[in-house]
C-alpha cells in the first residue's frame, strides 16, 4: 500500500528487563518524518526500512515508539529514500568540512568513544586564555587535530546517517596516541582536558564531515 500522509505514534522512555511505567507519549509523524527516524537507525536499506515499518516498533534515542504497522509501497519509499545521500569513498576528507572528532576504543561498535565537537575544542576556556593565545600564536587543540588528520590522510569509512554525514578513521600507532595526549596536555581546554587525559584505551580517532540533507 502507498505510505500514509500521516502515522499515529506511540512512544515511551525504553528501560531494560521490567515494564516501563514511563508516560506514554502520541504524536502523529508524516511518512517521510517515520522513515527519516528509521533510516538514521537503520540505514537507507529498503528491504530493512520496509521490515520497519512492517514490524511497527523502534527504538531511537532511548525512547521506544510504536505504530500500526503497514506493508508500504516500494515505489514510494525509494522516491523517499532516494533523497538520502549514499557512501561515497572517493570523496576527500577537507578538514574545513570537519565539525567533530571522535576517539574511539576497539570493537565493532566501538566499545566507548568520546566525541569532541570543534566548538569544544576550539574555544580557550576565558578571555585572558584567548588573548594569551593569540599574542603567542598558540594554534587551538581543534586546528592540532585538523593538523593531524592531514598529516595522517584519514580513509574513508562510510556515511553515517545518524550523524548526517562521511566519516573518515585513523588507526592509530602507540606514537600517535602518546602523541594527542601531550598535546591534549598543552593545549586541550580545561574542560575537555581531563577527559582527554584519561580516556578508554584508544585505538582509531574519526573525523565528522557532514554533508547537505535533503531527507524530510
Amino acid at each position: 500500500m502507498p505510505l500514509p500522509e500521516t502515522i499515529a505514534v506511540k512512544y515511551t522512555e525504553e528501560e531494560a528487563e521490567y515494564l516501563s511505567m514511563r508516560p506514554l507519549v502520541r504524536q502523529t509523524f508524516r511518512a517521510p518524518e517515520l522513515v527519516d527516524m528509521i533510516v538514521q537507525v537503520a540505514g537507507k536499506d529498503s528491504a530493512r526500512v520496509q521490515q520497519i515499518l512492517r514490524a511497527g516498533t523502534i527504538v531511537f534515542h532511548s525512547f521506544r515508539y510504536w505504530w500500526q504497522g503497514f506493508d508500504p509501497d516500494a515505489a514510494a519509499l525509494a522516491e523517499i529514500l532516494a533523497k538520502y545521500p549514499d557512501a561515497d569513498p572517493a570523496r576527500p576528507f577537507r578538514a574545513a568540512d570537519c565539525t567533530e572528532v571522535i576517539l574511539e576504543s576497539s570493537g565493532s561498535p566501538p566499545r566507548h568513544s568520546l566525541r569532541i565537537s570543534k566548538e569544544s575544542a576550539a574555544k580557550a576556556t576565558g578571555p585572558l586564555q584567548k588573548i594569551a593565545r593569540t599574542l603567542r600564536h598558540k594554534p587551538s587543540f581543534w586546528q592540532i587535530l585538523m593538523n593531524f588528520a592531514e598529516e595522517a590522510h584519514p580513509r574513508y569509512r562510510e556515511y553515517s546517517h545518524t550523524r548526517r554525514g562521511d566519516l573518515y578513521s585513523i588507526a592509530l600507532t602507540p606514537a600517535q596516541i602518546a602523541r594527542l595526549a601531550h598535546e591534549a596536555a598543552q593545549h586541550a581546554p580545561r574542560p575537555l582536558r581531563a577527559e582527554l587525559l584519561e580516556p578508554p584505551a584508544i585505538s582509531q580517532i574519526a573525523f565528522l564531515c557532514p554533508r547537505p540533507h535533503a531527507g524530510l
